[in-house]
């Protein structure tokens, strides 16, 4: 007769020594990104305090009673919460630390698409960068909506992430996921980033804050809502809008979305169509005489 692990083995599942609940945890935020794991870590503490028992311990009821609990919150946040919880509960599942998935009888909320709302039109994003006085941030403005980079790869990028393709040039992004993309960027942009250089080695940062190192994601933040603000546009704005600009605007001129996934890194191609959905083209309101 097989042992368990043998059949385990062939079936391509291995068991990993999980002794504890903050051990699991441990495991499952490994390779996730720092602010990932911060979020991660500060909703699960929010649900184990809820539950009161061991993950080992935990029942429909409990993950029904906790959702409950978080009606007064945002649809959005709420969402996330819960999806923070299935998804340790799955990982808990695979590992066999549990017996069954008792998450997944869990429902997500659905929420709102509010994408539309974040994407800025053409000339505003224009009128957002001509308007800003400082030169590494105008460039950084004109790069996060050129390149469609997500703020955390565009504030780690070093000058050896950046290479000349003849009067133009290509960035070479790490992200989401530990993949590398290669972007190309028009002669323009190129030039505008270029002139950042200024002697600069290889290895330091394209993007510099004031005392020589990178800039980190809140102060590009209030870069973008400094300018934004500047250029009258009223919202809570921030860097993310700029890659949902490249997105929405590139699309509107044609370029097919199978190259804007490419592009932005997107891991599915639902994941950019919702560009499409957000600003369509056409709708049978337009037919209508009124």
């Amino acid at each position: 007769m097989e042992t368990a692990l043998s059949t385990l083995h062939q079936t391509g599942v291995v068991p990993v020594q999980a002794e504890s609940d903050e051990r699991l945890i441990q495991m499952w935020l490994h390779s996730k990104s720092t602010r990932t794991k911060d979020a991660y870590q500060a909703d699960i503490q929010r649900f184990l305090d809820f539950v009161g028992v061991s993950i080992r311990q935990v029942r429909l009821v409990d993950l029904q009673a906790f959702d409950d609990s978080l009606a007064g919150i945002a649809d959005n946040s709420r969402r996330r919460v819960l999806s923070a919880v299935k998804s340790l509960l799955t990982f808990a599942t695979k590992l066999g630390y549990l017996p069954f998935n008792v998450g997944a009888a869990l429902p997500l909320p659905s929420v709102k698409d509010t994408l539309a709302e974040r994407i800025l039109p053409e000339d505003v994003v224009h009128r957002i960068i001509a308007l800003e006085p400082d030169q590494r941030n105008r460039v950084l403005l004109r790069f996060l909506y050129a390149s469609g980079g997500r703020v955390s790869e565009v504030c780690s990028l070093k000058w050896r992430d950046l290479q000349e393709r003849g009067k133009a040039g290509q960035v070479t992004f790490y992200g989401k996921g530990g993949k590398t993309r290669h972007v190309p960027v028009s002669v323009d942009t190129w030039r505008e980033v270029s002139a950042l250089k200024n002697g600069s080695g290889p290895d330091e940062a394209v993007f510099k804050s004031r005392k020589g190192g990178h800039l980190v994601r809140s102060q590009v933040l209030r870069i973008v809502q400094a300018a934004a603000h500047r250029a009258g546009i009223e919202g809570n704005v921030s860097p993310h809008w700029f890659r949902h600009a490249h997105a929405s605007h590139s699309i509107d001129r044609g370029c097919p979305i199978s190259l804007v996934q490419a592009t932005l890194g997107h891991a599915r191609a639902d994941t950019t169509g919702r560009y499409l959905h957000a600003r369509p083209g056409d709708s049978s309101a337009l037919y209508l005489g009124v």
